[in-house]
């Protein structure tokens, strides 16, 4: 398919140091495929460590927010494993 790779939908850019991150949620099988959205960023500099969060359910996978300092993008998932997801990222996060 177009602009896709390994799962990951590659017509958005997706945050620094987040591409191993979401690969690893496809090869464990935790996803079928990803969809990255727009980034925000805030005016004000803020350094922090990166980290993704899970927001809601979707109709076919969920919406995840992944944030690096003042930086935050949206990603959208398709899965059907959405438990399995919320706790990986919460053990691998420690949220």
């Amino acid at each position: 398919m177009k602009y896709r790779k390994k799962g990951i939908k590659r017509e958005h850019s997706i945050i620094e140091d987040f591409e191993k991150d979401l690969q690893t949620l496809v090869e464990e099988g935790l996803v079928k495929s990803i969809i990255p959205g727009r980034i925000y960023t805030s005016p004000k500099a803020q350094s922090g460590r990166k980290v993704i969060t899970y927001q809601y359910d979707t109709e076919t996978g969920a919406k995840l927010l992944m944030k690096k300092g003042s930086t935050v993008q949206e990603v959208f998932v398709i899965t059907e494993r959405r438990e399995d997801l919320k706790n990986f990222l919460k053990s691998y996060y420690r949220i």
